[in-house]
């Protein structure tokens, strides 16, 4: 069981493939309206940081407007779900850019935002894309769908050092090692999906989820690592470029 705890532990906060929902939401959203698209070559151009002043400003302007949108998105498409986001900045100083999605002990949704990773944004566009892939972790289920399976992988990989006769510590060492990879067996599908849908809530508020998709080429690409947790960079900016396209209907 305590290889089951430290895989919940970790698939406990969500870091930050074709989408699988209908484009338009419940209830007759209007759709936005057709606009150009963006070049990738475009949203590939790195752009300087910008002032602690603007990205303070952008950060702010960028919640008034996707907040909203997270939770009305949120009620639409779940039922018994805590919609009620709270958005909060990790402060601590030496902490590198990232942005997670967990939940308080209320179980209310959690998204943060590390100083670093506002202060690095090139645009409003950025931050709008990344409170949207978090929000979407949550309204997907995301995280106990995780739980299930790190769970799930522990247990199987428990019995079957059992049935091999293994001792105690080789029985732990094989559910630590199951609950992993039981975590990580669809986290590249969760965060193409959390893509998907984190475009949706940044163009309905308003902003450009293509050039907000500019922050993967700041990152290093995981590629095809054994066991990784994040899909190729490239196959992420595609997923944007593709729901935008069909949103807008291209």
């Amino acid at each position: 069981m305590r290889a089951v705890v430290l895989a919940m532990m970790a698939v406990g906060a969500l870091a930050a493939c074709v989408p699988t929902y209908p484009a338009g939401y419940p209830g007759g959203y209007p759709a936005p309206l057709p606009g150009p698209e963006v070049p990738d070559a475009v949203a590939s151009v790195p752009s300087a940081p910008l002032s602690p002043r603007q990205a303070a400003d952008n950060f702010i302007r960028v919640v008034r407007q996707v907040e909203p949108m997270t939770e009305e998105i949120c009620r639409a498409r779940t039922r018994g779900v805590n919609c009620d986001f709270r958005i909060v900045i990790d402060d601590r100083p030496g902490v590198g850019p990232n942005a997670f999605q967990t939940l308080d002990e209320t179980g209310r949704p959690v998204l943060g935002f590390t100083l670093a990773l506002i202060a690095d944004a090139r645009n409003a566009d950025e931050i709008a894309f990344v409170l949207g892939h978090e929000a979407a972790h949550h309204i997907l289920g995301h995280i106990p769908q995780q739980q299930q399976t790190a769970m799930a992988g522990a247990m199987m990989a428990g019995i079957l050092a059992q049935a091999t006769g293994a001792g105690a510590e080789a029985v732990q060492a094989a559910q630590q090692m199951g609950a992993t990879v039981g975590a990580r067996r669809y986290s590249r599908a969760f965060e193409l999906e959390a893509d998907a849908l984190g475009t949706e809530i940044a163009l309905y508020a308003g902003f450009d989820p293509v050039l907000g998709a500019g922050f993967f080429d700041r990152l290093p690409d995981p590629g095809d690592q054994f066991l990784g947790s994040h899909p190729p960079n490239a196959q992420r900016k595609a997923q944007v470029r593709a729901v935008v396209a069909q949103l807008r209907g291209f």
